[in-house]
Formats: C-alpha cells, sequence, structure tokens
C-alpha cells in the first residue's frame, strides 16, 4: 500500500496523542525515575520525527505552522546521538511542544473513522 502524506501526518498525531496520553500527570521526577517510561516516550518522539521525515516539501510548505525541520532534526538527534540524549530537551518536548504540534496537526488532519470491520460482534 502506498502511503501519502497526510498518511504520515496522521502517524505523528497518533504517536503524539499517546505519548501525551502516557506522560499525562506525571512529574519530572517520575519521569527521571522510571527508565521505562523515558524509552518509551522518546521511542514515540522518534515515531513522529520519522513521520514527519517521509512527508513531502510541498505538503510541508502547505502546513507551515508545523515545525517539520525541528521535528525531523529531534528524531536525528535521538537516532544517531542515542548516548548523549538530553533529557530536559525530551522533557520539554513533551511538555511544550508536542501539545503545541497535536492541535497544529489537528487542524487539517481529518479525524480516523473506527474501521466498521475492526469493531468486534455482539455474539449470543
Amino acid at each position: 500500500m502506498q502511503r501519502d502524506d497526510e498518511d504520515y501526518a496522521g502517524d505523528m498525531l497518533d504517536m503524539a496523542t499517546k505519548a501525551l496520553a502516557i506522560a499525562e500527570g506525571k512529574s519530572r521526577e517520575e519521569f527521571d525515575a522510571d527508565e521505562v517510561l523515558g524509552l518509551a516516550l522518546l521511542h514515540l518522539i522518534q515515531h513522529v520525527g520519522e513521520a514527519a521525515s517521509r512527508t513531502t516539501p510541498a505538503y510541508r510548505a502547505m502546513h507551515n505552522e508545523v515545525a517539520w525541520e525541528r521535528i525531523v532534526g529531534m528524531r536525528h538527534r535521538l537516532v544517531h546521538d542515542y548516548l548523549e540524549v538530553d533529557w530536559d530537551v525530551v522533557w520539554e518536548v513533551l511538555t511544550i511542544h508536542l501539545g503545541e504540534l497535536v492541535k497544529n496537526l489537528e487542524r487539517f488532519i481529518p479525524p480516523v473513522e473506527p474501521d466498521r470491520d475492526s469493531r468486534s460482534t455482539d455474539l449470543p
């Protein structure tokens, strides 16, 4: 299946929303103390950046309210400088930038309708 810009932007929205849901209500101290939590959130942020990197320049230009270069740059830093992760920056992304990204993406990404075929059926 061929994926397009809206698919990748939808992936960004999904991963950012998941990261926000996982981080919701967590303090910085809880974040710092829970390695699994930090790694899970780091992974989701990487996915946001990977999806952003797959969008076309034309799509990015149409939606310049999204900080495409910064998002892709963050992904590159996390993947290629994985031994030098700045957890202060990761926390800032989680507590400030992902919320802004979700608001921006929701302006132009259509809501996903539930897949009728994937719903469970009521059995007698």
